[in-house]
């Protein structure tokens, strides 16, 4: 009885937890579907003319459901779907050429022996334990010395070559026995074979979970378009959105539940998998 009560007592507080990190990503949606006067008298507590002491009035459920805010962002603001459109064409080729980078790495780095192969890992740990922002000027010089700035390349081919993708990659790989590895050799197969027919059908959930992840970060990515693209109309929707003003709530809120749209749906879609792979790249081979 008691462990009945204390499993029961940790679901309801898990349940609290989980409503509270909920809770702002379902205001911000409600709030989306309300219209501009309704917002400022709520939230006329928020900005710099703002009387001490007042409270921003956190509403979920709108008085008055209009689209007024979408129609704006969709209709009369183009600039907002061709930012849009700008996230889509710098994430999807940066998770395709990760995908594939990272995989043929780290089967060499799990599977292949070579001289050197373990101090080479150790490189790519130190480089992804590196703070982002350390590793942005030395991008921006090779990306200026090979005439890329401001162009696609600049942001997309640092992002192919991250270490995150391999070292995730490795550490599923590494779980995968030998054995199989050595049934293929058996049979007449080469690395190319062993590869594309026993290591990427065994490490999809992996490279599912990589691909979330990758997707995610740079979806949301704002330094590097802000450094490396200096024409406003490339840069993706993350930097819009770290644009609007304080005049523009209803957009606000309306934009973010857009722009959190995809990765909504990917998290959902792919929820197994993430935690599948997640939880297979931490065992050590």
């Amino acid at each position: 009885m008691l462990h009945a009560a204390n499993k029961s007592l940790l679901t309801a507080a898990m349940l609290i937890v989980a409503l509270l990190m909920l809770a702002p990503l379902v205001i911000t949606v409600t709030n989306s579907f309300m219209s501009e006067n309704e917002i400022a008298v709520n939230y006329d507590a928020i900005g710099d003319d703002a009387a001490a002491g007042e409270y921003a009035n956190l509403k979920w459920i709108p008085d008055l459901v209009t689209l007024e805010q979408f129609q704006l962002i969709l209709l009369d603001k183009p600039q907002f779907l061709s930012m849009f459109w700008n996230s889509v064409m710098l994430t999807v080729p940066i998770v395709a050429g990760q995908t594939i980078v990272a995989s043929m790495a780290a089967f060499a780095f799990a599977k292949l022996r070579f001289p050197g192969r373990d101090g080479l890992f150790f490189l790519y740990i130190i480089t992804m334990l590196l703070p982002f922002q350390v590793t942005l000027v030395p991008n921006f010089i090779a990306m200026d010395a090979l005439g890329l700035l401001n162009t696609y390349p600049a942001i997309i081919l640092p992002g192919i070559f991250s270490a995150f993708g391999v070292f995730l990659l490795r550490q599923f790989m590494s779980h995968i026995p030998w054995a199989y590895v050595e049934a293929a050799k058996v049979d007449g197969a080469g690395y190319v074979t062993i590869f594309m027919r026993v290591m990427i059908p065994m490490t999809m959930p992996g490279i599912a979970a990589m691909q979330i992840l990758v997707f995610v970060d740079n979806w949301n990515m704002v330094e590097q378009p802000l450094l490396f693209l200096q024409d406003a109309l490339m840069q993706p929707l993350s930097v819009y959105l770290s644009r609007i003003n304080e005049g523009d709530r209803g957009v606000a809120f309306a934009a973010a539940s857009l722009y959190m749209t995809p990765i909504v749906f990917l998290y959902l879609h792919g929820e197994n998998e993430l935690i599948q792979g997640i939880q297979l790249s931490g065992i050590k081979g």
